[in-house]
């Protein structure tokens, strides 16, 4: 929980993530080689981070099925920022760029942590969040791929989706991705929507 990490740390946290998407953006916006450089440096350390966080919690735990998949939110977005950042394609990109945003940034901003700071799963937690932010708020402010008219309205139609298939999911193995079933422990912006109980009540639903 956000308690375990003191709340200069976490200050700390949030600001490096924004000043070294500044410094990118920057150096990206002075020499198109150097943006390239940075773009390809950024996937291959986001997935080369990601894949040894996988390795981790097979050797540590094992293979745990069904409460130990990469089906939240932000495993969806770091994906996808890692080809939007290696092929610059436009489609992956615009669904990286809202829903890995407000995830990752929800998520280093309201962190619902497991384990104490600085163990080896929370410097995971801030690492992949963080360059998740960093690589997409570069690729934009950088000018290295374009958001187009109706980008916005075809992430959501992608996020809805994959909300979908990850709520039957959830139903099926009683699981709960995505918090679509309960809300996280910490606080965080989830908690201004109510419990589905609350939900229920308010449109005469039950």
């Amino acid at each position: 929980m956000v308690s375990r990490l003191s709340f200069g740390t976490h200050l700390l946290i949030l600001l490096a993530v924004l000043a070294l998407a500044g410094a990118l953006i920057a150096l990206s916006r002075r020499k198109a080689a150097a943006g390239r450089i940075v773009r390809l440096s950024l996937g291959g350390i986001l997935a080369a981070d990601e894949l040894v966080w996988y390795g981790y919690r097979l050797h540590e735990e094992g293979f745990r099925f069904p409460d130990a998949l990469p089906l939240e939110l932000c495993d969806l977005t770091l994906w996808l920022t890692v080809v939007a950042a290696v092929t610059l394609k436009p489609d992956v990109f615009e669904v990286a760029y809202f829903c890995g945003l407000g995830g990752s940034s929800m998520a280093l901003i309201t962190p619902d942590l497991w384990a104490p700071f600085p163990s080896y799963p929370t410097i995971y937690f801030f690492l992949s969040h963080g360059l998740v932010v960093t690589t997409l708020l570069m690729l934009a402010g950088g000018r290295l791929v374009r958001l187009r008219p109706g980008a916005v309205w075809r992430a959501f139609a992608v996020l809805n989706a994959f909300a979908a298939l990850v709520g039957i999911f959830d139903a099926v193995f009683k699981t709960n991705y995505m918090y679509l079933c309960r809300k996280p422990v910490s606080s965080s912006l989830l908690d201004y929507f109510g419990s589905s109980e609350e939900i229920v009540g308010r449109f005469g639903l039950g």
